[in-house]
């Protein structure tokens, strides 16, 4: 049985109320699924850590002190286990949360929370890079769109993106259903390869070329 732990990243007012809104999935699905995988984490003695973003006073979004900075009742009033504050992406920046994982023999994280393609890609790969299993519920997680001079995308290409690139290499991604069935039966999630994903792609190209 993998050693896990939930990290709930920057579940907080700005990405449902404030001017950042998760667009993809919707949020009020992403949320419903967040507050599923706590209580089931809860249930099955997985360890909850809850992440927090604060950027310094006066800036447009996740501002220390503002309404907006706080996490969602959704999170905000559940267990945790562990709380972390950072002002980077990644949830391992700064904040000791490797040192905490190791200290309760954590080798496996499952990640929740927003946004798919910043916080939570750079926690993903961060803590592949310190030798974690990551599992990534992607129905509880969340995009917003961007556009800038490399170009537009919607936050459902960019949550899909992300999740396709996730699979192949660096994390399992799931439903939370299927999570909350793993933590059940122990079964390990389903994982992939960057050379398969790739194989795949490229039969899937050349048959739809016949």
């Amino acid at each position: 049985m993998p050693r896990r732990a939930l990290i709930v990243i920057d579940v907080q007012n700005e990405y449902i109320d404030g001017n950042l809104l998760i667009e993809y999935p919707d949020v009020n699905v992403s949320l419903a699924n967040i507050a599923r995988a706590m209580d089931a984490a809860g249930k099955h003695g997985v360890p909850v850590v809850v992440v927090q973003n604060f950027a310094p006073p006066g800036a447009p979004i996740f501002a220390r002190g503002s309404a907006m900075a706080e996490l969602h009742e959704t999170v905000a009033s559940r267990p945790r286990a562990h709380y972390i504050e950072k002002s980077l992406p990644s949830a391992f920046a700064g904040t000791g949360l490797a040192d905490w994982l190791t200290a309760h023999d954590i080798d496996t994280i499952a990640i929740a929370g927003y946004m798919t393609h910043n916080c939570d890609d750079s926690t993903v790969k961060h803590a592949v890079h310190a030798g974690l299993a990551v599992e990534f519920l992607a129905d509880a997680t969340g995009a917003v769109p961007y556009e800038n001079s490399a170009g537009r995308a919607t936050a459902e290409e960019i949550h899909r993106v992300f999740t396709v690139v996730m699979q192949s290499r660096f994390a399992a991604v799931l439903g939370t259903d299927d999570w909350i069935r793993a933590l059940e039966s122990g079964d390990a999630p389903a994982r992939d390869n960057i050379y398969a994903s790739n194989q795949r792609a490229r039969a899937a190209n050349s048959g739809a070329g016949r």
